[in-house]
């Protein structure tokens, strides 16, 4: 019995002994994996002018090799198969997820970047100021130019592109 109680009083002061003794290494693993693809940067000098997408109340920014659009109060950079979204024209851009892209952007036609010869640029400052007004009022809807039909009639019959079909 008193063997049995010695071991027991050896074993308890090696655990004891064990717990007080400084760990001299640890090991830790942190795995993160992601995709990050880089948005190129792309600054505006002045604000930009913009031309609404006939037939809908999206915003695009003539003349530059890249893809920016205005929609209900953001600005949208598409690049390759990835979306950013920004409160200024200028950025900063965020990654946004798939699902959280409007899906008036989807719908837009597929020649939205031509625009007619007669195609009425927007100062930035008055698209800034009457996007919510023309948007809630359905001013393109209605809106005659110079006695030629609304921008809604004359898209009308045009095949909608890539991720989404144009309808009327």
């Amino acid at each position: 019995m008193k063997k049995k109680g010695f071991t027991l009083l050896i074993m308890a002061a090696v655990v004891w002994g064990s717990a007080l003794l400084p760990r001299t290494g640890y090991a830790g693993v942190n795995v993160n994996v992601g995709v990050n693809i880089p948005l190129p940067p792309f600054v505006f000098p002045a604000p930009p002018p913009v031309f609404v997408v006939p037939g809908t109340y999206v915003y695009a920014v003539p003349d530059i090799e890249i893809d920016v659009l205005f929609y209900q109060g953001y600005w949208y950079r598409p690049y390759r198969d990835y979306w950013y979204r920004s409160r200024s024209y200028n950025g900063p851009w965020r990654h946004i997820d798939r699902k959280r892209i409007p899906g008036a952007l989807f719908k837009l036609p597929p020649d939205y970047r031509h625009i007619p010869p007669d195609h009425q640029r927007i100062p930035y400052g008055q698209m800034k100021k009457n996007w919510r007004t023309w948007e809630r009022d359905r001013y393109w809807d209605r809106h005659d130019r110079h006695g030629k039909k609304p921008y809604r009639e004359e898209w009308k019959g045009r095949k909608g592109g890539g991720k989404g079909r144009y309808k009327d």
